[in-house]
C-alpha cells in the first residue's frame, strides 16, 4: 500500500507537469508568433502524436524499469524547464523563421518522454496489483494532474509566476520527482553502486542549475527585454493577460505589449488627437463615450476637452490601468484622466461589456490592440460591430484604430469592409504619419453621411484644419479591393494582418 500510494503521488505530480510544458510553449509561441489557435493546435498535434510514439517505445523497456523511469524524469525534468528560457534565446540570437521548427523539435522531445512515464509506472506497479486495477489508478491520477496544472495555469501560474519561471519550476519538480523515486526506491534499483552514486550528485546537479535559474530569472529578463527592445527597460511585468512593458531615454518612454509598441511619449498625440478628435467634433453634443481599449489613459485624456459628461472605458487588463494611476510617468502624460468622476473604468472583455450594458453612447472609440490572435480579431469582427452599432444613439458615431494601411494594407481594408458589412451606410478611412508607429490608419463610420468640420476651440498639437483636406486620401494603387469581410467564426483579419508581418519578417531577415 506504501508502494500504491507513493506511485500514485508521483503520478499525480507527472501528470501536471507534462500539461504545463504543453501549455507554456504554446503560451510562448503564440507570444511571439500571434496566432494562438494555430500555435496551440499544432503543438498540442505535435505533443500527442509524440506521446503515441513514447508510448510505443515504452515496450521496449523490459528490465530496470524504476532505473529507467527515473532517467526518464531527468531527461523530462532538463528540457520541461528550459524549453521556455531555449524559446526566449532563440528570439534573441538565432534566425526567427525557424522558429516553429525549433518549438516543435522541443515539445516533440517533452511528447516522447511524457509518453513514456505512464506505460513504466503501470508496469512498475503490475507485480502488486491486477492489471485493471494498476491501469484505472495510474491513468485517473494521471488526469487529475492535468486537470490541477490547467486550473493553476490561468488563474495562478500565467499571472503570478510568468511563463519564463513557471517553466523552470515545473521542470524542477520532474527532477524532484525523480530523487524522491530514487530515494523511495533505492535499494530495489538494479544497477551498480558506482552508478547509483553518479544518479544522484546528476539529480542533484540538476536541481542546483535549475534552483540557479530561478533565482536568476528577474537578471535573466532585465538582459533579455534590454536585448529586445531599443531602449532601457524600467518596467516590465506579465499580467493575466500579456508582456508588459516600459522602456525609457532621457526624452522618451515608450509602453510596450507582448513586444508591440503601443506609444511613444514623443508622438503619442499625433495618434490619439486624430483617433478622438475627428469622431467627436463631427457629433453636435458628444456627452456619453464608449473608449473600448485605452486603459493607459491617453485617449481619455483628449476626450476630457469636451464636456462629457460619461466616460466607460473597458481594457480587459487591470495591470494596464493600475500602470496608467500609478506610474508617475504616465499619470502625467494622460494627466490623471482615470481617475476623474466621470471616468468609470470597467475589466472585462469588450464584447462581453457590449452583450450586457443597456447604455447607449454618442460616440463608441476603438482603441483596441491589433488583431494577431483570435481573441483580438473577434473585437474586429462583424458582429462585433453590429452589437457596438446597437448601443449608438440616433446621430452615434464608431471609430476605430486599424492598424497601418501602409505595413498591413489587407488588414486595414478588411476592417473597412466588415464596418460597412456590419449595417453602418457610410465608413471614412484616414491615416496620418506616426513616426514611432509610420503610417497609420483609423476608420469612423456612422448612419450618416458626415460633413467634416473642425472645431478650433480645442486644443490640439498636431491635427488643424488643413489636414481635413487630405488625411482622407488615398491613391488608388493603394486601395485593396475584393477582401473577405472579417467574421466571429471565421477570423479573416488576422490571416490578413499576419500575412504581411511574416513576410516582412522574411525580407528584413
Amino acid at each position: 500500500m506504501r508502494k500504491k500510494t507513493f506511485l500514485i503521488l508521483i503520478t499525480i505530480l507527472v501528470g501536471m507537469c507534462s500539461i504545463i510544458y504543453e501549455l507554456l510553449i504554446s503560451t510562448t509561441s503564440s507570444y511571439f508568433l500571434g496566432n494562438s489557435v494555430k500555435q496551440f493546435s499544432l503543438i498540442i498535434g505535435f505533443y500527442m502524436a509524440f506521446m503515441g510514439l513514447g508510448a510505443y517505445l515504452s515496450k521496449f523497456f523490459t528490465s530496470r524499469l524504476i532505473y529507467h523511469f527515473i532517467v526518464i524524469e531527468l531527461l523530462l525534468g532538463l528540457v520541461g524547464a528550459f524549453s521556455v528560457p531555449l524559446c526566449y534565446f532563440y528570439i534573441l540570437y538565432a534566425d526567427f523563421q525557424g522558429f516553429n521548427i525549433f518549438v516543435f523539435l522541443l515539445i516533440s522531445i517533452i511528447g516522447v518522454l511524457t509518453g513514456l512515464e505512464v506505460p513504466l509506472l503501470t508496469r512498475i506497479l503490475e507485480y502488486d496489483y491486477a492489471l485493471k486495477e494498476n491501469i484505472s489508478n495510474i491513468l485517473s491520477f494521471d488526469y487529475l494532474g492535468a486537470l490541477i496544472a490547467t486550473i493553476a495555469f490561468p488563474f495562478f501560474l500565467l499571472p503570478f509566476v510568468g511563463v519564463y519561471k513557471s517553466s523552470l519550476f515545473f521542470g524542477l519538480l520532474n527532477i524532484l520527482a525523480g530523487l524522491f523515486t530514487f530515494l523511495f526506491f533505492r535499494k530495489e534499483i538494479e544497477i551498480p553502486k558506482s552508478k547509483k552514486v553518479l544518479m544522484g550528485l546528476a539529480l542533484s546537479g540538476i536541481i542546483s542549475i535549475i534552483v540557479f535559474s530561478i533565482a536568476a530569472t528577474q537578471s535573466f529578463m532585465t538582459r533579455w527585454h534590454n536585448g529586445i527592445f531599443k531602449h532601457p527597460v524600467i518596467y516590465s511585468e506579465q499580467s493575466a493577460y500579456q508582456d508588459i512593458t516600459v522602456t525609457k531615454t532621457d526624452d522618451e518612454f515608450r509602453l510596450y505589449l507582448n513586444g508591440a509598441i503601443q506609444f511613444s511619449s514623443k508622438d503619442e498625440y499625433r495618434y490619439h488627437e486624430t483617433l478622438v478628435h475627428l469622431p467627436m467634433m463631427q457629433h453636435e453634443a458628444p456627452k456619453r463615450i464608449l473608449l473600448l481599449g485605452g486603459g493607459e489613459g491617453l485617449a481619455a485624456r483628449e476626450l476630457f476637452k469636451y464636456s462629457i459628461e460619461q466616460l466607460d472605458i473597458v481594457d480587459i487588463d487591470p495591470a494596464i490601468t493600475d500602470l496608467a494611476t500609478n506610474m508617475e510617468l504616465i499619470k502625467q502624460l494622460n494627466q490623471n484622466a482615470l481617475v476623474r468622476p466621470e471616468t468609470k473604468i470597467h475589466h472585462e472583455d469588450a464584447f462581453s461589456f457590449l452583450l450586457e450594458t443597456e447604455n447607449i453612447y454618442d460616440v463608441i472609440i476603438c482603441d483596441l490592440p491589433d488583431p494577431n490572435t483570435e481573441s483580438i480579431a473577434k473585437l474586429y469582427s462583424q458582429s462585433f460591430y453590429k452589437l457596438a452599432k446597437s448601443k449608438l444613439g440616433n446621430k452615434g458615431l464608431l471609430v476605430t484604430q486599424a492598424t497601418s494601411p501602409t505595413l498591413t494594407p489587407n488588414a486595414f481594408w478588411c476592417i473597412e469592409k466588415t464596418l460597412a458589412k456590419s449595417g453602418f451606410s457610410f465608413q471614412y478611412p484616414y491615416q496620418v504619419n506616426v513616426p514611432s508607429f509610420g503610417n497609420w490608419g483609423f476608420i469612423l463610420a456612422s448612419n450618416q453621411q458626415i460633413l467634416f468640420q473642425y472645431n478650433e476651440t480645442i486644443k490640439t498639437s498636431f491635427l488643424e484644419p488643413q489636414m481635413l483636406n487630405h488625411i482622407f486620401y488615398f491613391p488608388k494603387d493603394r486601395r485593396v479591393k475584393g477582401l473577405l469581410p472579417n467574421q466571429l467564426d471565421q477570423p479573416i483579419l488576422m490571416e490578413y494582418y499576419l500575412e504581411h508581418w511574416r513576410r516582412l519578417n522574411h525580407e528584413v531577415r
